[in-house]
């Protein structure tokens, strides 16, 4: 998807493509691919990859250590993403509420982004998203990103999974 966008890696940031399936086991509707191009304690740039309908659960960035949350700019590259936030629900969002988790899905203010578009999400604002029929590609530009520290309605989410004796925690 990244070479169909004309996105170019490096052979070591092809090598670090951090694949999220935020412990729930279902990578095809609920998950992420993130190439992190740098991440410092003033700023940060992702690529984020969202397969056809695969969903980013919902989430906000929290204060840390006294700063406020992660103030984020998503610019669509390729595809179509679909990004709820906190405001105005839309009568009837486009997205498609992965099944068995809709409880955990509670901001439906629908914007959506064609590439060349973008949208600033504010800290500490509720949000999710979704790759279009085709999936999406979304450039991120950040502060600091501290994915750790990300608080999400759905309680079965680990951000940070670990492996204790050989398993996926």
């Amino acid at each position: 998807m990244l070479e169909k966008a004309g996105i170019v890696l490096t052979a070591a940031e092809k090598a670090e493509i951090e694949v999220a399936d935020f412990g729930l086991g279902h990578l095809d509707s609920q998950g992420l691919e993130l190439v992190t191009y740098i991440n410092t304690d003033r700023y940060c740039a992702k690529e984020l990859v969202l397969f056809p309908r695969q969903t980013c659960p919902e989430h906000l960035h929290p204060p840390v250590d006294g700063e406020p949350g992660k103030l984020e700019t998503f610019r669509c590259r390729w595809g179509e993403v679909l990004l709820y936030v906190e405001g105005e629900p839309a009568a009837n969002i486009q997205a498609v509420l992965p099944a068995g988790s809709e409880a955990c899905y509670s901001v439906f203010h629908e914007i959506v982004l064609r590439p060349g578009e973008q949208y600033t999400i504010p800290p500490g604002t509720k949000h999710w998203f979704q790759g279009g029929a085709e999936g999406a590609i979304v450039s991120e530009f950040s502060s600091t990103s501290r994915d750790e520290f990300d608080v999400f309605t759905d309680p079965a989410i680990v951000r940070m999974p670990s492996v204790a004796d050989g398993e996926l925690q």
